[in-house]
């Protein structure tokens, strides 16, 4: 069974768009709250229903659990149909985009009677919008920007959720055939790009299954077209979330499986690059074996260890499989040992109830010990510019400060350290005093307003305060939704190296920032990385395989990232930075 928990979060962020679009922002504000929530359930909602937890979930109010309820039953929810039927159907899918928003789409539709997307892209070319009151060309610039990010957007998929489709459909035929031998995903999700097209699957299994695999395939109640099918292949549309997206998948032999699985990983360039190399040692490399070029004799092809062998390189772990010096490297047998999941030992940016966060910090101890090995978490909730996000100022974050020493005590352990993440002013100053930073564990500093201008002094100069020890989310972006500010990450990566800061690798899956191009310069420069969830939800923890990820396909190894070592460790780089500034530890 499918987890429905975005098809309903989903539903419940149209909600709140609806409602923006009608000013009645208490109930958007209740609807998107709702939406994160569910969406980030660590479990299905409607096993929640059944273990009779639905209305005890933090957040959760009498009203939207019955619509739940609603719609675990029969698929819907009338309060949304009805609502739909009062905003233009086109409108709201646009409402979250940069240079839309609820308002200014009203104003659209009541002033110029514009009520589909086709209309609305002919009036910001035309002038029409550009001639409204408080318009003007640069703002439909930025709203031509967003559409065309937005269309670029459809087409793919975030990281994140194709690893829960393509997981989920591995199961389902894992579970259901038992005449599949060996199954893997293979293509641009294995090698962990951040945005995903077609999903491809492999297994291997006896000629003769190859038919009843194929016909329970294509027979998935997710599946809305069969575009082809065969013995060998077949391709589908399903439909996810509302969304349609394509599934190739590809039976082989056992004895062809490591060919099989080195072709359809790719990518293009690195297989190119790879059967160049073969040809020059007289042999044939395709998605069923290793080839002698004159006899056609099989030499290789069993395992992807069997396949690179044959034209003498190390096997390369699929994220790196892009044609940026790993093939020589695997020649030089001078891969890097990249860091892994496993090696992670904390989190040291996660939100809780302080600011904007859904669960209490003891709940998200409690949680993070029960499901994880770690060792430690930081508690970095938002500084006071953050009003919308309920941020601390200098006399919450001490409170907050005590109820954290609290909680270890009463734990007999120091498991929760002190954080904030506190915003950079436009002057590059921060938003809370040297003072209370300084009774901090770990702080981050992040850039959440003006993401027009060129940021990078910004950056710059909070780095030069002895307190900051990260930069959160250092470009800015929220993909397919934002580009990156303007900012000079080749000057940030070198004043975090003379300063000791680190920069973050933001698991968040929208974010996914910094990307594997930055993570390299920094590993090459000796910067130091966090991977971070940048969690509000204990859903988020999970995200933590999004930024190992990101940190593997930037070639970075257990010693690049802070985060996979003992808390002493993490304090002896803080403390030399304050020592650098000339502050006493």
């Amino acid at each position: 069974m499918y987890n429905i928990n975005k098809d309903l979060a989903n539903i419940f962020k149209k909600m709140a768009a609806i409602y923006e679009f009608l000013d009645d922002r208490f109930r958007a504000m209740a609807y998107q709250r709702a939406a994160h929530i569910i969406e980030d359930l660590p479990d299905d909602v409607r096993n929640y229903m059944a273990s009779g937890k639905l209305y005890m979930i933090r957040g959760i109010g009498s009203s939207i659990a019955s619509k739940i309820e609603e719609f675990v039953k029969t698929g819907k929810i009338q309060k949304y149909e009805e609502l739909k039927k009062k905003v233009p159907e086109d409108f709201i899918e646009l409402i979250d985009l940069p240079g839309f928003g609820p308002k200014t789409l009203k104003r659209i539709y009541e002033e110029l009677g514009i009520s589909t997307k086709e209309e609305l892209i002919k009036a910001l070319k035309d002038g029409r919008i550009e001639r409204l009151e408080g318009f003007g060309p640069k703002k439909v610039e930025n709203m031509l920007k967003g559409l065309q990010m937005y269309e670029i957007s459809k087409k793919r998929i975030l990281l994140w959720e194709a690893l829960q489709i393509s997981r989920y459909l591995v199961n389902r035929l894992k579970k259901n055939l038992k005449q599949i031998h060996r199954i893997e995903v293979v293509g641009s999700t294995r090698r962990r790009k951040e945005t995903i097209g077609d999903l491809d699957i492999l297994v291997t299994a006896d000629d003769k299954d190859r038919l009843p695999i194929m016909d329970f395939f294509t027979s998935l109640d997710e599946v809305s077209e069969v575009l082809v099918k065969g013995p060998k292949k077949s391709s589908v549309i399903m439909k996810f979330e509302g969304k349609e997206r394509q599934v190739d998948l590809r039976i082989f032999r056992d004895e062809e499986w490591g060919a099989a699985l080195q072709y359809f990983t790719g990518s293009k360039q690195h297989n190119i690059h790879l059967r160049e190399i073969a040809k020059e040692k007289g042999l044939k490399i395709n998605e069923y074996g290793v080839f002698k070029a004159d006899t056609e004799e099989k030499i290789a092809g069993e395992t992807e260890e069997s396949v690179y062998r044959s034209v003498g390189l190390d096997w390369i772990p699929p994220e790196l499989r892009e044609d940026r010096g790993e093939i020589e490297a695997a020649m030089e047998h001078k891969l890097p040992d990249l860091v892994e999941l496993k090696d992670i030992k904390g989190d040291l940016h996660v939100h809780s109830t302080w600011s904007d966060g859904t669960f209490s910090i003891k709940d998200l101890v409690d949680f993070v010990r029960k499901n994880y090995r770690y060792e430690y978490i930081v508690i970095t909730d938002h500084s006071k510019s953050q009003r919308v996000a309920h941020g601390l100022d200098e006399n919450r974050l001490l409170e907050e400060i005590k109820e954290i020493n609290l909680i270890n005590k009463m734990a007999g352990l120091d498991f929760v350290k002190k954080g904030i993440e506190v915003d950079i002013l436009l002057d590059g100053s921060l938003d809370l005093s040297d003072e209370v930073l300084s009774q901090l564990d770990w702080v981050v500093a992040s850039v959440h307003s003006h993401f027009n201008r060129d940021n990078t002094d910004r950056i710059i100069k909070a780095m030069e305060n002895p307190y900051v020890n990260a930069i959160g989310h250092p470009t800015g972006r929220l993909i397919g939704m934002r580009e990156a500010y303007p900012v000079d990450m080749d000057a940030v990566i070198k004043v975090a190296k003379e300063t000791g800061t680190a920069l973050e690798i933001n698991a968040q899956p929208s974010r996914m920032d910094i990307d594997e191009i930055w993570v390299r310069r920094a590993v090459e420069e000796g910067v130091k990385l966090v991977i971070s969830t940048d969690a509000h939800n204990t859903g988020h923890f999970a995200f933590m395989e999004v930024g190992v990820s990101i940190a593997r396909r930037g070639w970075a190894t257990k010693k690049d990232i802070l985060n996979t070592k003992s808390w002493k460790e993490i304090k002896k780089f803080v403390d030399a930075k304050r020592k650098k500034f000339g502050v006493k530890v």
